[in-house]
Protein backbone atom coordinates (compact mmCIF):
# COMPACT_ATOMS: atom_id res chain seq x y z
CA UNK A 1 0.00 0.00 0.00
CA UNK A 2 1.45 3.44 -0.91
CA UNK A 3 0.68 6.15 1.41
CA UNK A 4 -0.51 9.32 -0.81
CA UNK A 5 -0.90 11.45 1.62
CA UNK A 6 2.62 13.62 0.53
CA UNK A 7 1.45 13.05 -3.03
CA UNK A 8 -0.34 16.50 -4.87
CA UNK A 9 -0.75 14.28 -8.13
CA UNK A 10 -0.38 11.20 -10.45
CA UNK A 11 0.95 11.82 -13.42
CA UNK A 12 0.59 9.19 -16.75
CA UNK A 13 2.31 9.02 -19.57
CA UNK A 14 0.94 6.46 -22.34
CA UNK A 15 3.53 5.65 -25.29
CA UNK A 16 1.83 4.25 -28.53
CA UNK A 17 3.31 3.85 -31.60
CA UNK A 18 1.73 7.03 -33.11
CA UNK A 19 -0.33 8.86 -30.45
CA UNK A 20 0.58 9.17 -26.94
CA UNK A 21 -1.84 11.21 -23.95
CA UNK A 22 -0.45 12.60 -21.28
CA UNK A 23 -2.84 12.88 -17.81
CA UNK A 24 -2.75 14.56 -14.50
CA UNK A 25 -5.01 13.38 -11.59
CA UNK A 26 -5.22 14.60 -8.21
CA UNK A 27 -5.65 11.88 -5.39
CA UNK A 28 -9.12 11.77 -5.19
CA UNK A 29 -9.29 10.28 -8.90
CA UNK A 30 -10.68 13.99 -10.49
CA UNK A 31 -8.92 13.98 -13.91
CA UNK A 32 -7.16 17.17 -13.81
CA UNK A 33 -5.97 17.83 -17.15
CA UNK A 34 -5.14 15.60 -20.68
CA UNK A 35 -3.68 16.24 -23.37
CA UNK A 36 -2.66 14.16 -26.77
CA UNK A 37 0.94 14.99 -27.64
CA UNK A 38 3.61 14.28 -30.00
CA UNK A 39 7.41 12.74 -29.04
CA UNK A 40 9.86 12.60 -31.81
CA UNK A 41 12.36 9.94 -30.62
CA UNK A 42 16.38 11.04 -32.43
CA UNK A 43 17.29 7.41 -31.18
CA UNK A 44 16.63 4.30 -29.91
CA UNK A 45 18.24 5.32 -27.30
CA UNK A 46 15.96 7.36 -25.71
CA UNK A 47 13.03 5.71 -26.54
CA UNK A 48 14.17 3.72 -23.18
CA UNK A 49 13.10 6.46 -21.17
CA UNK A 50 9.99 6.41 -22.49
CA UNK A 51 8.34 3.63 -20.84
CA UNK A 52 4.44 3.89 -20.18
CA UNK A 53 3.83 4.02 -16.58
CA UNK A 54 2.38 6.04 -14.09
CA UNK A 55 4.62 7.94 -11.62
CA UNK A 56 4.00 9.87 -8.28
CA UNK A 57 4.75 13.43 -7.75
CA UNK A 58 5.09 15.61 -4.65
CA UNK A 59 5.39 19.24 -3.85
CA UNK A 60 2.69 21.34 -2.64
CA UNK A 61 0.40 22.28 -5.48
CA UNK A 62 0.85 20.48 -9.19
CA UNK A 63 0.90 24.18 -10.83
CA UNK A 64 3.77 25.24 -8.63
CA UNK A 65 7.35 25.61 -9.56
CA UNK A 66 8.13 23.40 -6.72
CA UNK A 67 7.01 19.80 -8.09
CA UNK A 68 9.91 17.98 -8.88
CA UNK A 69 9.46 14.74 -11.59
CA UNK A 70 12.12 12.11 -11.37
CA UNK A 71 11.25 10.33 -14.27
CA UNK A 72 11.09 11.19 -17.95
CA UNK A 73 7.57 10.35 -18.23
CA UNK A 74 6.44 11.83 -15.37
CA UNK A 75 8.22 15.20 -16.67
CA UNK A 76 7.09 14.50 -19.81
CA UNK A 77 3.16 14.15 -18.43
CA UNK A 78 3.76 17.24 -16.29
CA UNK A 79 4.64 19.70 -19.12
CA UNK A 80 1.87 19.00 -21.26
CA UNK A 81 -0.37 19.43 -18.47
CA UNK A 82 0.73 22.35 -18.13
CA UNK A 83 3.10 21.55 -15.25
CA UNK A 84 6.19 22.67 -14.69
CA UNK A 85 8.85 20.77 -13.21
CA UNK A 86 13.19 21.55 -12.14
CA UNK A 87 13.51 17.76 -12.19
CA UNK A 88 14.03 15.87 -15.42
CA UNK A 89 13.07 18.18 -18.17
CA UNK A 90 11.51 16.14 -21.26
CA UNK A 91 13.79 18.03 -23.97
CA UNK A 92 16.66 16.62 -21.83
CA UNK A 93 16.10 13.56 -24.19
CA UNK A 94 15.80 15.20 -27.30
CA UNK A 95 12.58 15.06 -27.06
CA UNK A 96 10.01 17.85 -29.04
CA UNK A 97 6.46 18.51 -28.01
CA UNK A 98 3.17 19.88 -29.59
CA UNK A 99 2.89 23.51 -28.86
CA UNK A 100 -0.45 24.83 -29.74
CA UNK A 101 -1.37 28.38 -30.27
CA UNK A 102 -4.70 29.35 -29.55
CA UNK A 103 -7.24 30.41 -32.04
CA UNK A 104 -6.83 34.01 -32.31
CA UNK A 105 -9.72 36.18 -30.12
CA UNK A 106 -11.20 37.29 -33.33
CA UNK A 107 -11.51 35.78 -36.79
CA UNK A 108 -9.40 37.70 -38.85
CA UNK A 109 -10.90 37.65 -42.10
CA UNK A 110 -13.94 38.18 -40.69
CA UNK A 111 -13.47 41.55 -39.60
CA UNK A 112 -11.28 41.74 -42.50
CA UNK A 113 -12.11 40.06 -45.21
CA UNK A 114 -9.39 41.98 -47.66
CA UNK A 115 -6.36 40.41 -45.89
CA UNK A 116 -7.45 36.56 -47.13
CA UNK A 117 -5.43 37.46 -50.16
CA UNK A 118 -2.18 38.68 -48.29
CA UNK A 119 -2.37 35.81 -45.45
CA UNK A 120 1.21 34.03 -45.45
CA UNK A 121 2.22 31.21 -43.10
CA UNK A 122 5.10 31.04 -40.67
CA UNK A 123 7.13 28.98 -38.51
CA UNK A 124 6.84 29.69 -34.45
CA UNK A 125 9.76 27.53 -33.10
CA UNK A 126 8.84 27.89 -29.29
CA UNK A 127 12.19 27.42 -27.94
CA UNK A 128 12.34 25.83 -24.79
CA UNK A 129 15.32 25.14 -22.11
CA UNK A 130 16.58 21.51 -23.22
CA UNK A 131 19.62 19.25 -24.41
CA UNK A 132 19.39 19.22 -27.91
CA UNK A 133 22.07 17.18 -30.02
CA UNK A 134 23.92 18.60 -33.25
CA UNK A 135 21.53 16.17 -35.17
CA UNK A 136 18.66 18.67 -33.99
CA UNK A 137 17.25 21.81 -34.74
CA UNK A 138 17.90 24.11 -31.80
CA UNK A 139 19.15 27.51 -29.84
CA UNK A 140 21.97 27.45 -28.22
CA UNK A 141 22.71 23.81 -28.46
CA UNK A 142 25.80 22.20 -30.17
CA UNK A 143 26.49 22.47 -33.82
CA UNK A 144 26.60 19.81 -36.46
CA UNK A 145 30.22 20.63 -37.27
CA UNK A 146 32.63 18.14 -39.05
CA UNK A 147 35.80 17.64 -36.66
CA UNK A 148 38.97 19.63 -38.68
CA UNK A 149 36.89 22.16 -40.19
CA UNK A 150 37.86 25.63 -38.88
CA UNK A 151 35.45 27.66 -36.53
CA UNK A 152 34.29 30.76 -37.94
CA UNK A 153 35.90 33.86 -36.17
CA UNK A 154 35.72 37.93 -36.22
CA UNK A 155 38.84 39.65 -37.04
CA UNK A 156 37.63 42.77 -36.96
CA UNK A 157 38.37 45.79 -34.14
CA UNK A 158 36.50 45.51 -31.06
CA UNK A 159 35.18 47.53 -28.14
CA UNK A 160 37.92 46.97 -25.29
CA UNK A 161 36.15 46.33 -22.06
CA UNK A 162 36.55 46.49 -18.26
CA UNK A 163 33.95 43.97 -16.58
CA UNK A 164 32.26 41.12 -17.74
CA UNK A 165 31.16 37.08 -17.45
CA UNK A 166 32.59 34.01 -17.69
CA UNK A 167 30.58 31.66 -19.75
CA UNK A 168 31.67 28.60 -17.12
CA UNK A 169 29.83 30.90 -14.22
CA UNK A 170 26.76 32.24 -16.74
CA UNK A 171 26.24 28.27 -17.00
CA UNK A 172 26.24 27.35 -13.62
CA UNK A 173 24.45 30.00 -11.86
CA UNK A 174 21.27 29.47 -14.31
CA UNK A 175 21.43 25.94 -13.36
CA UNK A 176 21.63 26.74 -9.31
CA UNK A 177 18.83 29.95 -10.56
CA UNK A 178 21.02 32.80 -9.43
CA UNK A 179 22.80 35.93 -11.60
CA UNK A 180 26.59 35.46 -11.97
CA UNK A 181 29.18 37.52 -10.78
CA UNK A 182 30.72 40.03 -12.68
CA UNK A 183 34.05 40.66 -12.86
CA UNK A 184 37.09 42.73 -13.63
CA UNK A 185 38.16 41.43 -17.31
CA UNK A 186 40.73 39.15 -17.92
CA UNK A 187 43.76 40.89 -19.43
CA UNK A 188 41.68 44.45 -18.90
CA UNK A 189 41.02 45.88 -22.57
CA UNK A 190 41.17 42.88 -24.41
CA UNK A 191 39.86 42.04 -26.43
CA UNK A 192 41.38 44.56 -28.25
CA UNK A 193 41.99 45.67 -31.33
CA UNK A 194 43.73 43.01 -33.79
CA UNK A 195 42.86 39.48 -32.14
CA UNK A 196 40.54 37.19 -33.86
CA UNK A 197 37.49 36.35 -31.76
CA UNK A 198 35.49 32.96 -32.34
CA UNK A 199 31.63 33.19 -33.18
CA UNK A 200 29.48 32.00 -30.73
CA UNK A 201 26.89 29.50 -32.61
CA UNK A 202 23.20 30.97 -31.61
CA UNK A 203 21.24 28.34 -33.33
CA UNK A 204 20.94 25.90 -36.66
CA UNK A 205 17.88 24.39 -38.35
CA UNK A 206 17.10 21.68 -40.62
CA UNK A 207 14.38 21.91 -43.43
CA UNK A 208 13.52 18.33 -42.06
CA UNK A 209 12.23 19.94 -38.52
CA UNK A 210 10.94 22.62 -40.05
CA UNK A 211 9.58 22.37 -43.83
CA UNK A 212 8.85 25.95 -44.04
CA UNK A 213 12.34 26.94 -44.08
CA UNK A 214 13.50 28.36 -47.62
CA UNK A 215 16.66 26.14 -49.58
CA UNK A 216 19.92 27.75 -49.42
CA UNK A 217 22.61 27.60 -52.08
CA UNK A 218 22.19 24.68 -53.97
CA UNK A 219 19.60 23.74 -52.38
CA UNK A 220 21.46 23.26 -49.09
CA UNK A 221 18.86 22.22 -46.27
CA UNK A 222 20.70 22.92 -43.10
CA UNK A 223 21.60 26.59 -41.92
CA UNK A 224 23.51 27.67 -39.01
CA UNK A 225 23.54 31.22 -36.96
CA UNK A 226 26.32 33.18 -35.49
CA UNK A 227 27.33 36.08 -33.79
CA UNK A 228 30.38 37.80 -32.83
CA UNK A 229 29.97 38.02 -28.91
CA UNK A 230 31.94 41.93 -28.72
CA UNK A 231 30.28 44.85 -30.18
CA UNK A 232 31.89 46.71 -33.09
CA UNK A 233 32.86 50.81 -33.19
CA UNK A 234 31.27 53.80 -31.44
CA UNK A 235 27.91 52.49 -32.26
CA UNK A 236 28.04 48.98 -30.28
CA UNK A 237 27.27 47.19 -33.72
CA UNK A 238 27.33 43.44 -34.53
CA UNK A 239 28.36 40.78 -36.60
CA UNK A 240 26.39 38.04 -37.66
CA UNK A 241 27.01 35.17 -39.93
CA UNK A 242 24.92 32.27 -41.59
CA UNK A 243 26.52 28.96 -42.38
CA UNK A 244 24.75 27.06 -45.25
CA UNK A 245 25.15 23.32 -45.46
CA UNK A 246 24.24 19.86 -46.96
CA UNK A 247 22.62 17.56 -43.88
CA UNK A 248 22.58 14.31 -45.24
CA UNK A 249 26.76 15.41 -46.61
CA UNK A 250 27.72 16.87 -43.64
CA UNK A 251 26.25 14.50 -41.26
CA UNK A 252 28.34 11.66 -43.31
CA UNK A 253 31.37 13.52 -41.63
CA UNK A 254 33.82 10.72 -39.83
CA UNK A 255 34.34 12.53 -36.75
CA UNK A 256 32.55 16.32 -35.63
CA UNK A 257 33.43 18.91 -33.22
CA UNK A 258 33.19 18.39 -29.36
CA UNK A 259 33.11 21.79 -28.04
CA UNK A 260 33.78 25.01 -29.87
CA UNK A 261 36.12 27.74 -28.94
CA UNK A 262 35.18 30.03 -27.06
CA UNK A 263 35.89 33.81 -25.31
CA UNK A 264 36.80 33.90 -21.27
CA UNK A 265 34.64 36.86 -21.19
CA UNK A 266 31.38 38.34 -22.31
CA UNK A 267 30.09 41.61 -21.69
CA UNK A 268 27.12 40.71 -21.05
CA UNK A 269 25.42 37.13 -19.75
CA UNK A 270 22.56 37.68 -22.34
CA UNK A 271 25.46 36.68 -24.90
CA UNK A 272 25.22 33.19 -24.29
CA UNK A 273 22.65 31.47 -25.56
CA UNK A 274 21.17 28.62 -23.19
CA UNK A 275 20.64 25.54 -24.96
CA UNK A 276 16.98 24.89 -26.44
CA UNK A 277 15.00 22.23 -28.57
CA UNK A 278 12.26 23.53 -30.75
CA UNK A 279 8.57 22.73 -30.94
CA UNK A 280 7.97 24.29 -34.73
CA UNK A 281 4.40 24.69 -35.30
CA UNK A 282 3.00 26.56 -38.37
CA UNK A 283 0.66 29.50 -38.23
CA UNK A 284 -1.15 32.17 -40.07
CA UNK A 285 -0.04 35.54 -40.50
CA UNK A 286 -0.79 38.36 -41.93
CA UNK A 287 1.46 41.63 -42.84
CA UNK A 288 2.28 44.65 -40.44
CA UNK A 289 0.06 47.43 -41.30
CA UNK A 290 1.85 50.69 -41.63
CA UNK A 291 2.85 52.97 -44.72
CA UNK A 292 2.93 50.78 -48.14
CA UNK A 293 2.87 47.33 -46.44
CA UNK A 294 -0.67 47.59 -47.29
CA UNK A 295 -2.80 49.24 -49.31
CA UNK A 296 -3.51 52.36 -47.43
CA UNK A 297 -7.58 51.88 -47.71
CA UNK A 298 -7.05 48.66 -45.55
CA UNK A 299 -4.79 50.30 -43.53
CA UNK A 300 -7.44 52.81 -42.66
CA UNK A 301 -9.99 50.27 -41.55
CA UNK A 302 -7.32 48.48 -39.61
CA UNK A 303 -6.50 51.86 -37.74
CA UNK A 304 -10.58 52.51 -37.32
CA UNK A 305 -10.80 49.06 -36.12
CA UNK A 306 -8.69 49.34 -33.25
CA UNK A 307 -9.72 53.07 -32.26
CA UNK A 308 -13.09 51.32 -31.81
CA UNK A 309 -11.87 48.39 -29.80
CA UNK A 310 -9.78 50.94 -27.35
CA UNK A 311 -12.67 53.04 -26.92
CA UNK A 312 -14.68 49.92 -25.45
CA UNK A 313 -12.02 47.92 -23.85
CA UNK A 314 -9.72 49.96 -23.09
CA UNK A 315 -6.45 48.91 -21.60
CA UNK A 316 -7.80 45.23 -22.63
CA UNK A 317 -8.42 46.49 -26.09
CA UNK A 318 -7.12 43.83 -28.77
CA UNK A 319 -4.80 45.22 -31.61
CA UNK A 320 -4.42 44.24 -35.23
CA UNK A 321 -0.53 44.15 -34.63
CA UNK A 322 -0.25 42.60 -31.63
CA UNK A 323 -2.72 40.15 -31.96
CA UNK A 324 -4.07 39.16 -35.24
CA UNK A 325 -0.54 39.54 -37.57
CA UNK A 326 2.75 38.81 -36.68
CA UNK A 327 3.13 36.39 -33.71
CA UNK A 328 6.33 36.96 -31.38
CA UNK A 329 9.04 35.02 -30.64
CA UNK A 330 11.17 32.64 -33.06
CA UNK A 331 10.63 32.22 -36.41
CA UNK A 332 11.01 31.26 -39.78
CA UNK A 333 9.58 32.34 -42.71
CA UNK A 334 6.49 34.78 -42.61
CA UNK A 335 6.18 38.64 -42.56
CA UNK A 336 9.01 41.27 -40.37
CA UNK A 337 7.57 43.16 -37.72
CA UNK A 338 8.70 46.64 -37.90
CA UNK A 339 7.70 47.99 -34.45
CA UNK A 340 10.56 49.66 -33.72
CA UNK A 341 11.98 51.28 -37.06
CA UNK A 342 8.78 51.34 -39.25
CA UNK A 343 8.80 49.25 -42.52
CA UNK A 344 11.78 49.12 -44.76
CA UNK A 345 12.38 47.79 -47.77
CA UNK A 346 15.03 45.23 -48.32
CA UNK A 347 16.65 44.72 -51.31
CA UNK A 348 19.87 42.44 -52.06
CA UNK A 349 23.30 44.51 -52.19
CA UNK A 350 24.84 42.76 -54.64
CA UNK A 351 21.92 42.41 -57.78
CA UNK A 352 19.46 44.89 -55.88
CA UNK A 353 16.63 42.05 -56.25
CA UNK A 354 14.18 42.20 -53.39
CA UNK A 355 15.04 39.97 -50.16
CA UNK A 356 12.59 37.55 -48.54
CA UNK A 357 12.50 37.05 -44.43
CA UNK A 358 14.64 33.83 -43.83
CA UNK A 359 13.88 33.50 -39.93
CA UNK A 360 13.30 36.27 -37.07
CA UNK A 361 15.47 35.77 -33.84
CA UNK A 362 13.50 37.50 -30.44
CA UNK A 363 14.56 37.43 -27.11
CA UNK A 364 11.08 37.47 -25.94
CA UNK A 365 8.25 34.91 -26.63
CA UNK A 366 5.99 36.90 -26.01
CA UNK A 367 5.33 40.27 -23.93
CA UNK A 368 2.26 42.88 -22.37
CA UNK A 369 0.69 43.59 -25.96
CA UNK A 370 1.33 39.85 -27.62
CA UNK A 371 0.73 37.71 -24.78
CA UNK A 372 -2.53 35.84 -26.97
CA UNK A 373 0.17 34.68 -28.77
CA UNK A 374 0.85 32.25 -25.60
CA UNK A 375 0.45 28.23 -26.32
CA UNK A 376 -2.26 26.47 -24.35
CA UNK A 377 0.75 24.27 -23.38
CA UNK A 378 2.08 26.93 -21.65
CA UNK A 379 -0.80 28.39 -19.52
CA UNK A 380 -3.33 27.10 -16.43
CA UNK A 381 -6.03 26.04 -18.02
CA UNK A 382 -8.08 26.55 -14.70
CA UNK A 383 -7.39 30.04 -15.56
CA UNK A 384 -8.49 33.26 -18.50
CA UNK A 385 -6.49 35.30 -20.62
CA UNK A 386 -3.38 36.74 -19.85
CA UNK A 387 -3.76 35.71 -16.03
CA UNK A 388 -3.21 31.79 -17.29
CA UNK A 389 0.23 32.48 -18.67
CA UNK A 390 2.35 30.49 -16.47
CA UNK A 391 5.42 32.62 -15.48
CA UNK A 392 9.24 31.82 -15.37
CA UNK A 393 11.85 32.87 -17.92
CA UNK A 394 11.92 29.02 -19.49
CA UNK A 395 8.51 30.46 -20.88
CA UNK A 396 8.96 34.19 -21.35
CA UNK A 397 12.63 34.34 -22.20
CA UNK A 398 13.91 30.69 -22.44
CA UNK A 399 16.77 31.38 -25.12
CA UNK A 400 18.49 34.32 -22.33
CA UNK A 401 19.35 35.82 -25.64
CA UNK A 402 18.63 39.81 -26.77
CA UNK A 403 19.00 41.33 -29.60
CA UNK A 404 19.71 45.14 -29.89
CA UNK A 405 17.40 47.08 -27.14
CA UNK A 406 15.25 44.42 -26.85
CA UNK A 407 14.30 44.40 -30.57
CA UNK A 408 13.40 41.67 -33.22
CA UNK A 409 16.96 40.37 -35.52
CA UNK A 410 15.63 39.88 -38.85
CA UNK A 411 17.61 37.59 -41.24
CA UNK A 412 17.43 38.03 -45.26
CA UNK A 413 18.42 36.21 -48.11
CA UNK A 414 18.33 37.01 -51.50
CA UNK A 415 15.55 35.76 -53.74
CA UNK A 416 17.38 35.39 -57.39
CA UNK A 417 20.80 33.35 -55.33
CA UNK A 418 20.94 32.68 -51.89
CA UNK A 419 24.95 32.66 -52.56
CA UNK A 420 24.24 36.17 -52.02
CA UNK A 421 24.97 38.06 -48.80
CA UNK A 422 22.14 38.40 -46.38
CA UNK A 423 21.32 41.23 -44.61
CA UNK A 424 20.88 41.52 -40.80
CA UNK A 425 18.00 44.04 -39.30
CA UNK A 426 17.13 44.74 -36.20
CA UNK A 427 13.76 46.11 -35.95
Amino acid sequence: MIDTGSIDGFLGLEVGESEHHATAVTPAGKKAFGKPLLIVLPSSENASVLASGLWLCSGRHLEEESVWCEQASCAIAGQACGIRSRGVFPATYGLRMTRTTPARPVSVEAVFPELASYRGRTTRLHPRPGRPGMRDSHVGGPMLWPYGEPWPVCHEPHRPETEGYAPAEIRSARATGVWPRRRPWLDAGAPGEDGPVPFVGLAQFFRRDIPGLAAGPDGADLVQLFRCPFTHGPHLERRYLLRWRQAAETERAERFLAAPPEVPMLRWEHELPEPCVLHPEEVDTYPWAEDDTLPAPLIDLIDAWEDAQAAEHGPDALSYQGDLSIPPGWRVGGFPSWASTGPMAIHCETCAAPMRLLLTADGYEMDASSHSWAPLEDRDPSLEGKASILSGKSIGTPTRLRFGRDRDLHVFTCLTDPRHPPQWVLS
